[in-house]
């Protein structure tokens, strides 16, 4: 019975978080309240909030999933033994793709900018919880790069995720922009970044 009633409260759970980006891209994040919520979803305020205490956190229960789905694409489809700038730059579409597939355009369009641009004591603490596990989950990536041979030994890779992590953030905030999305030009985009990330700017034939 009690893996019953937690199967029951997963699906709940789920039921609440999809009826939300229903509402979210349908009406807009700001104008969505959890009265809505719970009304669209078939059930009350309180539940509502007891499964999810803002709005921000079902926005970011989707993303952690997001997050962890594309470092599982990026680990099957990456060669180990190529180039390091191939398998970053497939690292970074593949979180990119991932997070416009839980969800859409639209909302993305409206809250991107609250992240990018809020100061970050106004960030909740689940998308600051989530986007450290996420600069985490680059730097085991990284890692398993540096094994094989792909990173030097010795490199910050913890700065180096950090700086892929926020610059992948602008360059969905430039992709989303235009419609249809520019996929060429992102890509384009992407490397260029990717390899000052890799390479630096240093002249390599000075002593």
């Amino acid at each position: 019975m009690a893996g019953l009633r937690e199967q029951q409260k997963e699906q709940r759970r789920q039921a609440i978080a999809e009826a939300a980006i229903a509402l979210f891209e349908s009406k807009g994040f700001q104008q969505t309240r959890m009265e809505d919520i719970a009304s669209s979803s078939g059930v009350s305020v309180p539940t509502v909030f007891k499964y999810f205490p803002s709005k921000q956190a079902i926005l970011f229960e989707f993303l952690k999933n997001a997050d962890r789905q594309a470092l599982d694409r990026a680990r099957a489809e990456v060669d180990f033994s190529g180039d390091p700038l191939d398998a970053m730059c497939l690292l970074e579409e593949a979180i990119t793709v991932s997070e416009l597939e839980v969800m859409p355009v639209v909302l993305w369009r409206e809250i991107l900018p609250l992240i990018l641009f809020s100061p970050r004591s106004e960030l909740p603490a689940t998308y600051l919880k989530m986007n450290e596990k996420l600069v985490e989950d680059i730097v085991e990536f990284l890692t398993e790069m540096q094994q094989h041979g792909m990173i030097r030994q010795g490199a910050d890779l913890h700065t180096a995720a950090f700086m892929l992590n926020d610059y992948s953030h602008l360059q969905l905030n430039r992709l989303i922009r235009d419609e249809p999305l520019d996929w060429e030009a992102h890509r384009v985009n992407v490397r260029a970044t990717t390899a000052l990330v890799l390479y630096g700017i240093a002249d390599s034939t000075q002593d």
